[in-house]
């Protein structure tokens, strides 16, 4: 894995991230000795943050049936959120 640090990434960026795109490697990013940061390919990001982005989808949508639950919520509401949660489109099904 290649390391550059902050003030090389600075100056050559285009360069950094022309390297990154060619060989879809990571490449660490360090100020002093110390890594701060890594540069990742928008593919190699959504594989390794896809369990993240859905977690929070997840956590999203069970806060939305919660807030549903209450008896003066109208039930359309209810079934369009279930529907929602199950991937559904909106035509009933």
């Amino acid at each position: 894995m290649e390391t550059v640090n902050a003030l090389t990434l600075r100056n050559r960026l285009g360069a950094v991230l022309d390297r990154l795109a060619q060989t879809g490697e990571p490449i660490a990013v360090s100020k002093g000795r110390v890594i701060q940061a890594f540069l990742v390919t928008p593919a190699d990001f959504e594989r390794r943050f896809l369990d993240y982005q859905s977690e929070e989808k997840k956590r999203a949508l069970l806060a939305k049936v919660r807030s549903l639950r209450r008896p003066d919520v109208d039930p359309e509401k209810g079934l369009a959120a279930l529907r929602e949660l199950r991937g559904e489109s909106g035509a009933a099904g």
